[in-house]
């Protein structure tokens, strides 16, 4: 996977992660596996409507699947993928702050 490909998959994320309903939408969909919006709606005090809009930006994320089910019904899961490279890209990141850091400690050290 190409680095611009990478750095637009991380960004993708973040900008899904950094919406405090999505994250619990994940958080819904790791502990309890696939559901529906509606399924997603009674475990939350999210309206169904509102967990409806919020899955159709975490599928453009990667970070959720949707699955046809029975009676038209479309169930979501996760998809740790985008996640991975995510962790990915902050491990590079880390890694290139850890040497000028390293360099400035020692330095005022």
């Amino acid at each position: 996977m190409a680095a611009d490909h990478r750095e637009a998959v991380a960004q993708e994320v973040f900008a899904a992660l950094a919406d405090p309903t999505r994250r619990q939408i994940l958080a819904a969909l790791a502990s309890g596996g696939p559901a529906t919006a509606t399924d997603l709606a009674a475990r939350l005090p999210i309206t169904r409507q509102a967990i409806a809009k919020h899955l159709v930006l975490l599928a453009e994320a990667g970070l959720v699947v949707a699955e046809p089910g029975e009676r038209r019904r479309v169930r979501y899961r996760l998809d740790s993928a985008p996640m991975k490279v995510a962790q990915q890209f902050l491990a590079a990141l880390a890694r290139d702050w850890d040497g000028p850091l390293a360099a400035l400690r020692d330095h005022l050290g």
